[in-house]
Order: structure tokens, then sequence, then C-alpha cells
């Protein structure tokens, strides 16, 4: 019975039971009318991010009493944040104003051609700008959780029993909450190398949007796209940059862009130091910024080298926040090596009453948008009557490198893995953006490339390009993928001139052919 009333609202479930004297007789009745009210709450949700906030508002449109707990522990440099998780405070939002600043930047070198002047970046008035922005969202979730009668308590939650946890506030008081569900969603923070010096000295991307100065010459540590975004943006606020790379850029993505993407930031001055790792991070002067020295060691052979820097970032991956919340004491499983929490189709962990959503999922896209998705799916099913699961397939993504790089469904590599290569047709250009032509600016480095399957009608498997404005290209195209998109509707579709977009509907030319996609013209 108790199974079905997370697919029957419960009014129209009791109407079910009243003709069987058994379900009054036995207290079956009785049990389910009553036992969610011996909770404090319906639902509490652990983490204020974007994934939790979803779930937790959606839960209370459907009239139930929910909490949200959300806690920011200080980066070892002691920078902190608002309510609104890691996207609003420390990534997506402040990433992308500070990858706008850098384009701007770019802008104004092309503008020269176009007859402007060149004027000088401050870092300090682009920070106070960026920060500005972000406490208006910290309140904007605020307020919308107070409108919506969420329970919001800036308190560290741990479990110590089944269906109650205790919150703990910066002054160290504790509070005990109990619910009849829990839904986890306490993302990720940086990782760091466990070298001398890495916590002292180094920064991550939670202290890097907020920094109080000009990083001034940066030795960026990792291959991520949060590396490389970084990196990209502060060379194009005119910082000297050098990027760390131990193995391959970009895992996970696909490599030919990958490799696109590193070359494009080379040639327009980001350095990169291929197959290194820091072992010590040292201190030669305090200041704002002050002046590090690097000890870094081949991956390849006994050589070391060394290198003196204002400020070094360290972006390597990011690890979950799941270990020190009393996980254990409930019985919930997480991946012992990673953190993350195994869930099955409905994001509901071994656990039946405690639920996962976001960066914390094992085998999961790590986004923003894919969290929020989840977390008001999850909300719907559990008390609003609805079946509909989140869809983790084709979901769209942007790395906001100084060239941008959009992509949706799967790479060459993982294309070839799955449908052999012989059963592919992979269909390339080059192109060269009108706006990019009288500023003089590099002709055949934006790239187009569409993943084909011969034997589904030449369905679109995979969508990558790189080029001005990649994220706005990409998210209508993968609206087309979820339609089943193929290369002869694509061929079948007029496109907008002049832009960026239109050249996936010209694509002629295949892999197969090596046939030359270098471009003479715009």
């Amino acid at each position: 019975f108790k199974s079905l009333l997370c697919f029957v609202p419960l009014p129209v479930f009791i109407l079910f039971l009243l003709p069987f004297p058994y379900a009054h007789q036995s207290g079956l009745l009785q049990k389910l009318l009553q036992e969610d009210s011996t909770y404090d709450y319906d639902l509490i949700v652990i983490g204020g991010g974007s994934g939790g906030l979803a779930c937790a508002q959606e839960a209370a449109i459907l009239g139930k009493k929910v909490m949200v707990l959300d806690f920011v522990v200080p980066s070892p440099q002691g920078t902190s944040w608002g309510l609104g998780g890691t996207c609003v405070n420390v990534g997506c939002v402040p990433k992308k104003l500070m990858h706008q600043a850098a384009l701007l930047g770019q802008a104004l070198n092309d503008s020269r051609k176009f007859g402007w002047e060149y004027v000088k970046h401050n870092w300090e008035t682009m920070t106070e700008a960026i920060q500005n922005h972000i406490s208006s969202l910290n309140w904007g979730h605020r307020l919308s959780l107070r409108e919506k009668s969420v329970d919001y308590v800036n308190s560290y939650g741990e479990f110590v029993e089944h269906h109650r946890i205790k919150a703990t506030n910066r002054k160290g008081q504790e509070t005990s909450y109990t619910a009849a569900k829990f839904v986890i969603a306490t993302g990720e923070r940086p990782r760091y190398l466990g070298i001398q010096g890495d916590k002292e000295y180094c920064i991550t991307s939670d202290d890097l949007f907020s920094l109080p100065y000009c990083p001034g010459k940066t030795l960026v540590v990792g291959a991520s796209y949060v590396a490389l975004e970084c990196a990209g943006v502060l060379t194009g606020l005119g910082l000297d940059v050098t990027v760390m790379v131990r193995s391959v850029l970009l895992r996970g993505f696909d490599q030919e862009m990958a490799e696109r993407v590193g070359s494009y930031m080379e040639q327009h001055g980001v350095k990169f130091l291929r197959k290194f790792i820091p072992v010590m991070v040292k201190q030669l002067e305090k200041g704002s910024p002050g002046k590090l020295k690097v000890v870094a060691k081949s991956t390849e052979g006994p050589e070391t080298i060394e290198g003196v820097y204002n400020t070094v970032l360290l972006a390597i991956g990011r690890d979950s926040c799941t270990r020190k919340m009393g996980l254990d004491k409930i019985g919930v499983k997480i991946n012992k090596k990673t953190g993350k929490i195994p869930v099955n189709d409905v994001e509901q962990t071994n656990v039946p009453y405690v639920y996962a959503v976001g960066d914390i999922l094992e085998g999961k896209l790590e986004l923003t948008p894919v969290a929020i998705q989840a977390g008001k799916l999850l909300a719907r099913r559990l008390f609003g009557g609805c079946l509909e699961k989140c869809d983790y397939i084709n979901v769209p993504t942007t790395v906001f490198t100084p060239l941008e790089y959009g992509c949706c469904g799967l790479s060459e590599e993982k294309a070839i893995e799955v449908y052999k290569k012989e059963n592919l047709e992979v269909y390339h250009t080059f192109f060269w953006p009108l706006e990019w032509t009288v500023a003089g600016r590099d002709n055949n480095t934006c790239y187009a490339k569409i993943i084909c399957n011969k034997f589904d009608n030449y369905r679109v498997i995979g969508f990558h390009v790189l080029g001005p404005n990649a994220g706005e290209v990409t998210q209508g195209f993968a609206a087309a993928m979820k339609c089943g998109l193929t290369k002869q509707l694509l061929d079948d579709t007029i496109g907008i001139h002049p832009t960026c977009g239109e050249v996936f509907t010209t694509l002629e030319i295949t892999k197969s052919s090596g046939l030359d996609i270098t471009q003479k013209g715009c």
C-alpha cells in the first residue's frame, strides 16, 4: 500500500481503502494518515544549491512542509558565500560574467579595426559588480523560499539516526529535526593536491571570483573545463597565464574538440606545461598578490622544473560533500573512492526514504540544469502523483573557453565505442564568423562537426561546435536532437544568414572522404 502512495494522491487512496474493513480494523488507514505527521517535516533538503532549491520549492508548491539546510564550509583561504550553491556563487554565474569581461577585452581589440579606441581593465571594479549581482541572487533565493513557506536554516546537516538530523550553526549550536523524507543535494567542492603548501598558498575556483585583488602572473593546475575556463578568462583580462597539464585536456569530452580548444588558447597567449604535476608550493613573498615558487615533476621521467608565480589556481577536479554528514549512521551507501551516491532511476538511494540529486550522483552529469530538472521531477513524483523521470540523455553543455565549445550527445570516441566506426558518418567543416572578417581574426579556426548513425536514418548522435556563442547555438540543436534530428532534416532546414549556426544546414564534407575543409571566404 505504502508504495502506491508515491503515485496516487492520498485522498484518492483513502477512498479506495474505505470499503475494506481490514484497513480500518488493523490500523493501517490510521497509520497512513498519521505516519508523516509524526515528523517535523514532510521533506528536509540538505543543500541549498540549484537542485536542492528546485526540489524544495516544488514540494512546497505541492503543499508539503519543507525545510532547506544549507551551510558553506569556508575554503582553506576563508572564502564563503550565501544561498544558491556553487553555480550561483562560485560557478556558472560568476564564471560566465568574467568570461564576458574577457570577451569584451577581445571585442575592444577587434573594435580598433572598426574605429574604436582602447580602454583599460580594472579587476576590482569587475569583481565588485559581479559580487553585487550574486548578492542579489542570494537574496532572491531566500525571498523565493520565504514566499513558498519553506523553512531555511543556515546550518550544517548531519544524520544521527533514521529520519533524524542534527543541524549545527556557525556558533556551534545544535538543533534536531525529523522528516519523513530527505533529499541530499550537497554538491561538490574543489579538490586539493595533498602536497606541501597547497591549502596554505593556493586558491581554487571557490576563491577566484571574489578575489579582492588582481591575481597577476598565474599558474593554473589542471586540464578540466574549470581549469581552461579560468585560464582563458585571466588571459583575456591581460594576465600572464600558464596551465600545467598532467595528461589530456577536457577528459570526457570529444578529444578532437578539446585539442582544438587548447590549440586556440595557446595561439592566443596561454602557455601550456604538459605532462607535469606540482610537488611543492612555497611562499617567497607575502602580498596581494605575493610570490610563490612551484616545483613540479614530469609524469614521464625524473625531470623537475621550477617557476615563480603570483597566484596558483588549482582546478584538478571536485570531491562530493557526502563523507561528513552521517550517512553511515543510517546505512546510505556511497562510493568509497569518490564519495558519490549510487541511486536508481528515480534518484532513490538504498535507504528508501533518502534521495539524492545533483553533482553527487554516481554516473550522472554534473550540470546545474540537470540538477534543477531532477529536483523538480523528484518532488513531483514524491508528492504530486507524477511518474516522469529525469532524462540524462542528450544533455547539451558548453565550455566557456575563449573560443567556446558547445556539444550535445556523444563524443566521436564514445560513438565509435558504442556503434563502431564503420557504422558512423562524420560531417565537418571550418567556418569563419562574419564578425571576425573585418577584425582580421583567424580563419579556419571555428569548427563544426556532427556524428551520424548510418543505420538509423543518419540520426545525429553527436553535435559539436567550436566558435562564438557556442552555447546559444547548441541549445536549439539540442532540442532538435531530442526530437530525433537527422542529417536530412538539417539539410532541409534553411539557415539564417549570416550566422554561425547556419553552418550545420550546409554540411557536405565527410571525414571519411578526406576532402579539404578549409574556408577561402566568409
